[in-house]
């Protein structure tokens, strides 16, 4: 049986990967593919929440003392005027 027109065969697809490898290096493109992979799967966790109707979402506060707690990381800031041009 032939191949399907635009379909790329094995050996077109271990020239594209011996090619980014020449390219990107090994440790990049395991880098690729783990955030490729993560990505992947919160997209597929993210698609499940949202088919059975439950939409929590996991950054906002759950109690009152996360949110105290939020505040008093603030640090202290001045507040500091700009210098007024002469040029008008």
């Amino acid at each position: 049986m032939a191949p399907l027109i635009g379909t790329p065969s094995i050996w077109t697809l271990l020239i594209i990967l011996a090619i980014a490898l020449l390219l990107f290096g090994g440790s990049r493109l395991a880098g690729i593919g783990k955030s490729t992979g993560r990505a992947i799967k919160e997209f597929k966790e993210e698609t499940q929440g949202v088919g059975s109707g439950s939409q929590t979402t996991t950054s906002a506060p759950q109690t009152p003392g996360e949110t105290q707690r939020a505040a008093d990381d603030v640090t202290e800031a001045e507040v500091v005027e700009r210098p007024r041009s002469t040029d008008r």
